[in-house]
C-alpha cells in the first residue's frame, strides 16, 4: 500500500474502529499527519494567526488547531485497526495514558507483523 492509497483508506474509514490495518497503512497515515500539521503550523506562523499559547509558551493558530482536531478521530481509528491487526485489543492505546513507557509499548505493538486471521477479521495481507 502506497502513501496516497493509505491516506484515502484511512479517510474512507474515518471513524471505523473495527477491522484491521496493515503496517503500511498505519505508518503512511502518521507521515501524512506529521506533514499536514507541520504545514498548518508553518502557515499559522507565516500568516501571523498565532492566537493560542500552548504549554511551554509555544504559540499556534486556528489552522493548526482545526487540522489537529480533524485528524484525531481517524488517527485513533487507524491505531485501533493496527492493534487489531497485530492481535491486540484496540483499547491498548490507553496504555500511553497510564505509564511512562506506554508509548514504547504502543510502538512495539504497531511494529509487529500482521497476525493470521483473528477475531477482528481476515489477514489484510491475504496470506
Amino acid at each position: 500500500m502506497g502513501f496516497g492509497q493509505a491516506v484515502s483508506t484511512v479517510f474512507s474509514k474515518y471513524a471505523t474502529f473495527s477491522g484491521r490495518a496493515r503496517r503500511s497503512e498505519y505508518w503512511w497515515w502518521y507521515l501524512f499527519t506529521i506533514l499536514v500539521t507541520a504545514i498548518a503550523f508553518i502557515l499559522d506562523s507565516v500568516l501571523k494567526i498565532n492566537t493560542i499559547e500552548g504549554a511551554g509558551g509555544i504559540k499556534f493558530g486556528w489552522l493548526y488547531l482545526i487540522v489537529t482536531l480533524a485528524l484525531v478521530i481517524p488517527s485513533l481509528a487507524v491505531t485501533f485497526r493496527r492493534l487489531h491487526d497485530a492481535g491486540h485489543s484496540g483499547w491498548w492505546w490507553l496504555v500511553i495514558l497510564l505509564c511512562g513507557f506506554g508509548g514504547i509499548i504502543l510502538l512495539i505493538f504497531a511494529l509487529q507483523d500482521s497476525k493470521p486471521d483473528n477475531q477482528w477479521g481476515p489477514n489484510p495481507k491475504g496470506l
